[in-house]
């Protein structure tokens, strides 16, 4: 059983940047893909960005692309989700997810795929 916890959330400014963590329990880390949801007050919940087990490939949500950064230290067994020029519609509770192994094109963004989850952190923007 793998345990997720999030951290690094908090209330910035519009433009402003947070960095999130997700720090997993499980000694075999590195073999799981890992992936950022988020979710608002009353909307589902929504694909950020993906990571798989080594690093090396990474994909992003169009809405977060080219202002947010996945990346993963597996002597750490963290994945973190860098998030520059944050928006109001940025906020959301932020979700890290986990599953061994290495998803199709279009599982990486289903949050069907993944079988472990953090219980989230609050990330409000304020504008």
């Amino acid at each position: 059983q793998v345990q997720l916890v999030e951290s690094g959330g908090g209330l910035v400014q519009a433009g402003g940047s947070l960095r999130l963590s997700c720090a997993a329990s499980e000694r075999t880390f590195s073999t799981y893909a890992m992936a950022w949801f988020r979710q608002a007050p009353g909307k589902e919940r929504e694909f950020v960005a993906f990571i798989n087990w080594s690093g090396e490939s990474r994909y992003y949500a169009d809405s977060v692309k080219g202002r947010f950064t996945i990346s993963r230290d597996n002597a750490k067994n963290t994945v973190y989700l860098q998030m520059n020029s944050l928006k109001p519609e940025d906020t959301a509770v932020y979700h890290c997810a986990a599953r061994v192994g290495t998803p199709s094109y279009s599982s990486m963004g289903s949050y069907g795929f993944y079988n472990y989850w953090g219980q989230g952190t609050q990330v409000t923007v304020s504008s």
